[in-house]
Order: C-alpha cells, then structure tokens, then sequence
C-alpha cells in the first residue's frame, strides 16, 4: 500500500464536512457474506438468481423464494462485522456528517454502530408484507406473522410475508433513492469501498457527487474498479485493512 497516497486520503477526510460512504458487496464478503451469486451453492446451485430473486418467482413459488431467503438470513446472522465496518463508523465521531450509502442488505453497518445509513436494497434480516397492505414498506416482526403455511402470512390483510429486499423488476425505495442523490450532490468528500460500480443506479452515484457536486473521490478496493479512473484517490486493499489505517491517520 502506498503510505503516501494514505496519508493524503487521511488529511482530506479529516477536513472533511459532509462525508457520503458508499459500500457493496466486498465489504460484505470480508464477514464472509458470499455475494449473491456465489450464495446460489450446494442444492441451490442448479438454480439462476432471476428464479429466486423476483416477485413473480415469488408467486410462482413462495416457499421456495421464502426457504432460499431464509437460510441467506440464518447466515447473515451468523457473521459479525469486520473492522472496516467499525472504522466507518469510529467516523462519525470525528467528522460533523457521515452517512453510509449501502448496497448491502445484512444490516451490518448498523451493527458495528454506524446511526446514518441508507439501505438502498433493504435489509434481509426484516420481513414485511408482500402486499404492504399498510404502506411500503409494512415491516412485520417474526412474531407477528400467522398461520402454519410457508411463507406466513401478514397479521393485518393475510398475504404472505416476504424478505424486506428489493428483487429484480423492482425499483429502489424512492425516498432512500433521492436521499442519497441529494446527500451526494452536497458532499465534499465521497468514500467508495467494496464495490465494483456496475450495478445501477448505484452506480451512478459517484458521478453524480463528482461530475455535479465537484466532492473529493476516494476508492477502496482489492482491485481497481468502473470507478476508479474518476477518483482523486485509488487505495489498493481491503476495507479491514484500509479503512482503520485511516482513522489512525485521522487521528495522528
């Protein structure tokens, strides 16, 4: 790693006012969270994501949607956050403004302390109504929800629950959407870890705080990414390691 290129990201995130992180599924995998699709192995290995991963798979076949998103929960709560996760969140003590913009959906983030963080795919360990019969989305605890059927069913309107994620032919929460776009056209620095900057609309988001809003990119990743050519800084690593190197340099 280059110390040098460290240092420098150091002394801008220190001055930084408004910092917007955003996370994928690198930062996932470090807490050994497989990406989606290296998730479809053992007996869902013969099946293609779009099987899993939609609402009409879903009502073609909830329990087997529901089963699939089950044991992906069961592992997500399982793992523990990683250092990174914990840098990023020793950060909100240290600047005026931090928010994680995430990809991820295990609720990690939250975990390891972080207060201020969009989950533009939701988050797999919550359920909610497939209907969202009282207004999206209609969280619904495990132990609200009836019946001996796999899926349950939604206590208020009977419909099944289901994962509170976003599938495929499924747009993003429009409020979590243009929170972070809003966010990213106002920061002054923008710290990008983990994820590869292809999948949308996501990934137009460092543009959008670059090319519109003129912030200070910052890329973290094992191997450079879509996104790096529009970077001010390329830092070569993983998140565990780079990440509390930094706020060591915050703070020296």
């Amino acid at each position: 790693m280059n110390t040098a290129a460290l240092q420098d990201a150091a002394r801008v995130l220190r001055r930084a006012k408004r910092l917007v992180v955003l996370t994928g599924a690198g930062m996932s995998k470090e807490s050994g969270i497989p990406t989606f699709r290296d998730a479809l192995e053992g007996l869902w290995a013969q099946f293609d994501p779009e099987e899993l991963a939609t609402p009409q798979a879903f009502q073609r076949n909830p329990r087997l949607v529901w089963e699939w998103y089950e044991m992906r929960r069961r592992r997500v709560l399982e793992v523990q956050p990683h250092a990174g996760h914990y840098a990023l969140a020793a950060l909100e003590k240290r600047l005026p403004h931090v928010t994680i913009i995430t990809q991820n959906v295990d609720g990690l983030h939250r975990r390891a302390g972080s207060t201020d963080v969009i989950e533009l795919h939701g988050n797999i360990t919550q359920h909610k109504c497939f209907a969202d019969c009282r207004g999206a989305p209609t969280l619904l605890a495990l132990s609200e929800l009836i019946g001996d059927s796999v899926p349950p069913r939604c206590p208020h309107c009977g419909a099944y629950a289901r994962p509170n994620v976003v599938w495929f032919n499924e747009f993003l929460p429009a409020e979590a959407l243009t929170r972070a776009r809003d966010l990213c056209l106002r920061a002054d620095v923008v710290l990008i870890v983990g994820t590869s900057g292809v999948v949308q609309p996501a990934a137009s988001l460092p543009y959008l705080a670059k090319r519109s809003g003129n912030a200070f990119l910052i890329d973290v990743n094992p191997e450079r990414d879509e996104i790096a050519p529009i970077c001010d800084l390329f830092l070569q690593g993983t998140a565990g390691n780079i990440l509390p190197r930094l706020v060591e340099l915050m703070d020296a």
